[in-house]
């Protein structure tokens, strides 16, 4: 599902050298967290809730 009303970003550490070498990550209005491939902008898209993505960073970020 693509949605052009999202602010999609990108994490300052995930430059590797490659501007396109990453994911995106938006907020929705549903309060859920919306992944996708920069590479592949309108391919398929995670959505996750809030909890769920807050689990997520705490575990890479160890």
């Amino acid at each position: 599902m693509n949605t052009p009303e999202l602010h999609w970003f990108k994490s300052s550490y995930s430059d590797s050298g490659d501007i396109n070498d990453c994911v995106e990550v938006a907020v929705a209005p549903t309060a859920t967290i919306r992944i996708r491939d920069s590479k592949n902008k309108l391919g398929a898209q995670l959505a996750l809730s809030a909890p769920v993505w807050g689990e997520f960073v705490t575990y890479v970020a160890k």
